[in-house]
């Protein structure tokens, strides 16, 4: 491979299509852990869409020789403080992006960061001491995991976005 830093960001995202092409063979699938699988491959293409878009942070610093060329994490280089120290019209918009909560940035790093959240029990309803004895169900479930098309979205928006920066980062 290459040791240019756009290669692994490529890399990223064609690992991504792989976790994606496998959760919807797991998903088609009859298998006994189909949802086990479904649930491996969600988690590895998240990985993998955090991994392209640090890849995208790279080669914007890369480009631009900015000192977080080595950062490991997204969260370090997409901040305002990052963003004054070393201005660039390609890492004004990703930390846009990134500090609105709405956005499907801001979503990708939060359901990354969510992976390493340890499990939750569901809430539990007050009970009313005046009311019977009888035990309360709810019914309700956990929250429903995202959904392989918004991965893909996902996917496809960080394509766009590394060709796009890509475009404006090569001198001519």
């Amino acid at each position: 491979m290459a040791h240019e830093l756009y290669t692994r960001t490529n890399q990223k995202l064609f690992f991504a299509g792989l976790s994606l092409e496998a959760w919807r063979r797991a998903e088609e699938g009859q298998a006994v852990n189909a949802q086990a699988l479904i649930l491996a491959e969600r988690e590895a293409c998240l990985f993998h869409l955090y991994g392209a878009l640090l890849g995208i942070c790279h080669e914007v610093a890369g480009y631009y020789r900015f000192e977080e060329v080595n950062v490991p994490r997204v969260e370090a280089i997409l901040t305002p403080a990052v963003l004054g120290a070393t201005p660039s019209p390609e890492l004004a918009e990703l930390v846009e992006l990134a500090q609105q909560s709405e956005t499907w940035l801001a979503q990708l790093i939060s359901a990354y960061q969510a992976l390493f959240q340890p499990p939750r029990a569901p809430a539990k309803a007050k009970v009313d001491p005046t009311l019977p004895l009888i035990q309360a169900y709810s019914l309700d479930e956990e929250e429903p995991l995202l959904p392989r098309a918004e991965l893909e979205s996902w996917r496809q928006q960080l394509k766009v976005l590394a060709l796009r920066f890509r475009e404006t980062l090569s001198e001519c």
